[in-house]
C-alpha cells in the first residue's frame, strides 16, 4: 500500500509543449502511485493540470520527498531556489541543450518515475557559495549560488579594478572584465567558458576564475572549502550575479566576501553513470580514437 504522505514538487519549463506533456504524464503516474503532486501555480495553470496541489513561495517544497525538474540547466537552477531552503533533493530530467545538472534523459522517463516510486536512488550534496556585499563594513546585500557568483562590470567601456585576498591575506590586484567564484558543480558552466578547470563535483573547494584579466598572473585558483575570499572593487561600480538569477549592486569601494555556503544543494543520482561518462557524453570527447589507436584492439569483444 502506497504511503499517502509522500509528496513531489514538479518544476517545469512550460514554454515548450513537449515539457508540458511530460509534466502532465509525470503528474498522472506519480498520483497513481499514491503521491501528492505539487506544482507552482502558474505552471499548473499553463499545463492545464487541476488535480495537483498548487503552491508558491520559498517553502513550496517543504515536506516533499524530492523536486522533479523538467527542463534544462536554467530550470534546474530556478528549482534550486525552492529545494535548497527545504533541504529537499532534486532530480532533473534533461529537456534542454547540454543539461549538465540533470541526471535523467527523457527517453528513460518511465524508469525515472519507477526509481522515484521505489526510492531506488542515492542523494549527494553539492557545495554552494554564499556572498555578502559590504560597504564601509556593513552588509548591504547577500546572495548564494549553486554554480557561481560572478562580479561583472555594468559599464562595458570600463574594466573593473579589483583587489583579491584569501583568508585575510592580499593575493592579487588587476583590471578585468569580471571575477568568478565557482563551485565544482559550476566548473562546467560559466567558469569553464572563462577558462577555468573542470573539477569533479564531489570535490569540496571553491574556484576563483578571472574573466579577461589584464595581468601577467591571471590563472584560475582553487582554494580550500573553509577559505574566505574577499574581492574589493577599487574603481567603478559593478554587479554581483549569482547563477544568473539573483543579483546585488556593488558600488565602487565595496567588498564582496565569498565563502562556502552553510546549506548545500542535494542532487539525486540514478544508477552508476559517473561524472567521467557525463563529460564524455556532454562534450562529445573522442574516447573512441584512443581505443582505435591501440594495436590489436578490435570491436569483437
Amino acid at each position: 500500500m502506497s504511503d499517502p504522505t509522500r509528496s513531489v514538487l514538479i518544476v517545469a519549463h512550460t514554454s515548450r509543449q513537449r515539457i508540458v506533456s511530460l509534466a502532465s504524464r509525470a503528474r498522472d503516474e506519480l498520483s497513481s502511485a499514491g503521491f501528492e503532486v505539487r506544482m507552482l501555480s502558474r505552471e499548473a495553470n499553463e499545463c492545464g493540470v487541476c488535480s495537483t496541489r498548487s503552491v508558491d513561495g520559498p517553502h513550496a517544497a517543504d515536506g516533499c520527498e524530492l523536486v522533479l525538474v523538467l527542463g534544462g540547466d536554467g530550470t534546474f537552477l530556478r528549482a534550486a531556489e525552492f529545494a535548497r531552503p527545504s533541504g529537499v533533493p532534486m532530480l532533473g530530467v534533461n529537456l534542454g541543450h547540454v543539461g549538465f545538472l540533470a541526471e535523467a534523459e527523457p527517453h528513460a522517463f518511465d524508469t525515472t518515475v519507477a526509481a522515484i516510486v521505489s526510492r531506488d536512488y542515492t542523494v549527494e550534496e553539492r557545495v554552494t557559495v554564499e556572498a555578502d556585499v559590504c560597504v564601509d563594513g556593513e552588509v548591504v546585500g547577500t546572495a548564494w549560488a549553486l554554480n557561481e557568483a560572478s562580479l561583472e562590470r555594468t559599464n562595458r567601456e570600463r574594466m573593473l579594478e579589483i583587489a583579491l585576498s584569501v583568508d585575510g591575506r592580499p593575493l592579487l590586484r588587476f583590471g578585468c572584465d569580471g571575477m568568478l567564484c565557482s563551485t565544482p558543480t559550476g566548473s562546467t558552466a560559466y567558469a569553464f567558458s572563462a577558462g577555468g578547470p573542470i573539477v569533479w563535483p564531489n570535490v569540496e573547494a571553491l574556484l576563483l576564475v578571472p574573466n579577461a584579466a589584464h595581468a601577467l598572473f591571471a590563472r584560475p585558483i582553487i582554494v580550500a572549502p573553509q577559505s574566505v575570499v574577499e574581492i574589493e572593487l577599487l574603481s567603478h561600480e559593478g554587479v554581483l550575479s549569482c547563477d544568473g538569477r539573483r543579483s546585488v549592486d556593488v558600488p565602487a569601494g565595496a567588498r564582496i566576501r565569498l565563502r562556502r555556503g552553510v546549506q548545500p544543494v542535494k542532487i539525486v543520482r540514478l544508477g552508476a553513470w559517473t561524472f567521467t561518462d557525463r563529460l564524455v557524453s556532454k562534450f562529445q570527447l573522442p574516447v573512441r580514437s584512443l581505443r582505435e589507436a591501440t594495436p590489436g584492439d578490435t570491436d569483437d569483444e
